[in-house]
């Protein structure tokens, strides 16, 4: 799992990144949003590198979903 935190205002930056940060989850400075960590993600991260903070964490007790559960 990825937390993603903005930490630097999308204000003055190109539509496409303000895109981006939103489709990540995020509005506020200091907004934090966890997300799986799969290549599409890695790639919206890498896109506005420079207004984001990521740090990755454990899987916080949530199912995986490749993981099947026994009955």
């Amino acid at each position: 799992m990825l937390k993603v935190t903005l930490v630097k205002s999308a204000i003055g930056a190109i539509p496409k990144h303000k895109k981006t940060i939103q489709a990540l989850g995020l509005g506020k400075l200091n907004s934090s949003k966890t997300h799986r960590d799969n290549r599409a993600i890695r790639g919206m991260i890498h896109s506005v590198a420079h207004l984001v903070n990521v740090e990755e964490i454990e899987n916080c007790g949530l199912r995986d979903s490749s993981v099947e559960v026994e009955k």
